[in-house]
């Protein structure tokens, strides 16, 4: 009996909706229940065909397990050594690569040494730092935010550049990034499942959490949403996640990806709306249940396997501008493989 795994923490309404999704099937010769361990020794074999990761971005524990998991033939969704190695800054000089529109990025110094360092381990560092050179290339309006956060924490809207040194006083040893501030019309989340299907979500990430995800929706023109889907596609083939959420916003009819670093991402029922929450417990479903049928056939781990075949695109204007023709809705589910250019 093959089993399929789903690793979880505090949330309720999908881990529990998809394994009843996927037993609810009957399929001969495999099971779906929550993941079980305790404590895990070198030469223990594998008790799953394919795991769901829900949670070891906060539990190292569970990123170890996971890591022995597979090297001994479990299928990890998503690859725990690429999720360990990823960070937002070079998710956008990715992106750049792949001619995907991002907005102006910088990496800053940590404001404070981290922890075991001191003045003498910066001696690479520049200094004094070039600060006009950051605030001609980015502005004064922007983002300052963690390179490997998530949730908002640690989030500052920046509106000048007394806001930006209070902020950057305020991040102590982090990492942090300084991005310019994109003025939206339109906002979209993704989710893209198996790098192989999109379904778009209008977003509005300035409302309350609960009410980000927009239930009624006004049309968009369908260059923009093929942009958006082929985009996305781009960047979870080229990152190899097989869940994940892309997110996108839209000034002058211009896509630009702001945050596609979200392999756990964001499925309760109450926050993504039950259409949302339908789609991505079947799509997720459909990618297990096909991706335990396939094991033990292993795919590459190493990073190289899936950066390396990424294309280098050559960068698009961002001051193009697309042209609507005919308005459409979001698409709940699409299928087609990406065009062979941007458009």
């Amino acid at each position: 009996m093959k089993k399929i795994g789903v690793l979880f923490g505090m949330e309720n309404s999908f881990p529990g909706a998809l394994v009843e999704h996927i037993n609810a099937r009957n399929l001969d010769g495999l099971h779906a229940e929550f993941v079980e361990t305790g404590a895990v020794q070198l030469d223990e074999d594998p008790r799953y065909a394919v795991i769901l990761d829900r949670i070891s971005h906060d539990i190292p524990f569970y990123r170890a397990f996971l890591k022995h998991a597979a090297l001994n033939g479990t299928i990890i969704v998503n690859n725990p050594f690429w999720w360990s190695a990823d960070d937002k800054f070079f998710n956008y000089t990715l992106a750049a690569k792949l001619g995907v529109a991002v907005p102006p990025t910088v990496i800053l110094p940590h404001k404070k040494h981290p922890e075991g360092t001191t003045d003498r381990s910066m001696r690479n560092l520049e200094y004094p730092l070039d600060w006009e050179s950051v605030f001609a290339y980015v502005g004064e309006h922007g983002f300052m935010k963690p390179i490997d956060g998530g949730g908002w924490r640690d989030v500052h809207h920046i509106h000048s550049r007394d806001e930006f040194f209070r902020a950057y006083d305020q991040s102590h040893d982090l990492c942090m990034m300084y991005q310019k501030a994109v003025d939206f019309q339109e906002y979209f989340r993704c989710y893209v499942v198996g790098q192989r299907k999109v379904h778009i979500m209008p977003y509005d990430p300035r409302r309350p959490h609960a009410e980000r995800y927009i239930q009624d929706p006004p049309a968009y023109s369908r260059k923009l949403l093929r942009r958006v889907e082929h985009d996305a596609l781009a960047l979870c083939r080229a990152l190899g996640y097989d869940l994940n959420t892309v997110e996108f916003a839209v000034e002058n009819g211009i896509p630009y990806a702001i945050d596609f670093m979200n392999p756990a991402p964001d499925a309760d029922l109450h926050s993504v709306g039950q259409a949302n929450f339908e789609w991505v417990v079947k799509e997720v479903a459909d990618m297990l249940i096909a991706k335990a049928k396939a094991a033990p056939r292993l795919p590459e781990l190493r990073c190289t396997a899936f950066l390396g075949a990424a294309p280098v695109a050559a960068k698009k204007s961002a001051k193009k501008k697309l042209v609507a023709k005919k308005p459409a809705k979001p698409s709940s589910q699409t299928q087609r493989q990406p065009e062979a250019e941007q458009v």
